[in-house]
């Protein structure tokens, strides 16, 4: 299921550009609770622990059980922070399989909400996803864009443990956290700004990940002979085979415990 969102003056998709106010410009009491929460919740953070704070912050006032944050990224989405380690692993699966409703809203730059991954037109949506997310404990997940549709920057990924809908409140008030996560994460420092107290570019360093999937694509490539697609397709089925992640066959690459030559 994709909802399109409203356009708006404010900026923000939805009508969500003051928490404090409805669309349609009267009181808001659902996103000012989200915004006395949000602000709780990050009070006194680091600027490289807002996004998981904020992660934090999407199960304290939402039904789910777990939250994570990915950009866009080139070939695949970068994984940021997560509000568990099961919801980092949901966002690795669906970054493995370049499959899932995190893939869907980056590409639609609309809300996916996926409500029952167990059965029906969801699951056959993304049947391997679902397979897999549903023996990772997930029966549903919603993934909410980060920008607007014109520029989608990444997505905000909740997950459920039992099917179900996002009421049109609820959806309002994961547009909120998401728009919040857009301007936290717009306002950080990149590579040509100060850099943190523990002097490391913040963003580069949540990246890491990324940048050893891309290390050992450039390493398959040299070692078949193929294109960055294509080495990051062999990369993805071999995880796939394996049962086990993207990152997982990359940092075994690295560290040459897999030649893709050898096969």
């Amino acid at each position: 299921m994709v909802v399109r969102p409203r356009d708006d003056p404010r900026g923000a998709p939805g009508g969500d550009g003051d928490p404090g106010r409805t669309g349609g410009g009267g009181p808001d009491p659902d996103g000012a609770r989200a915004a006395d929460v949000i602000a709780r919740g990050v009070r006194g953070a680091e600027p490289g622990e807002v996004p998981g704070r904020l992660c934090e912050v999407a199960v304290e006032l939402l039904p789910v059980i777990g939250a994570s944050v990915s950009l866009r990224g080139e070939g695949m989405p970068v994984q940021l922070s997560a509000s568990s380690a099961q919801a980092a692993h949901l966002a690795h699966i669906q970054a493995t399989l370049g499959d899932g409703p995190c893939q869907s809203a980056l590409e639609d730059g609309a809300p996916v909400l996926a409500s029952d991954l167990t059965t029906g037109r969801d699951a056959g949506r993304w049947p391997v996803f679902a397979q897999q997310a549903t023996e990772a404990g997930v029966r549903a997940v919603y993934a909410v864009p980060l920008g607007s549709g014109a520029v989608c920057v990444g997505t905000l990924d909740l997950y459920r443990d039992r099917p179900g809908e996002l009421t049109d409140r609820q959806l309002h008030v994961a547009r909120i956290v998401a728009g919040v996560m857009t301007v936290a994460l717009m306002a950080l420092p990149h590579g040509d700004e100060p850099e943190t107290q523990n002097g490391e570019d913040w963003l580069s360093g949540l990246a890491t990940d990324h940048d050893e999937v891309y290390q050992a694509v450039g390493m398959i490539m040299a070692q078949l002979g193929v294109g960055a697609d294509d080495a990051l397709a062999r990369l993805r089925a071999d995880a796939f085979v394996r049962g086990c992640t993207a990152l997982d066959v990359a940092r075994d690459v690295i560290a040459h415990r897999t030649r893709f030559d050898r096969y």
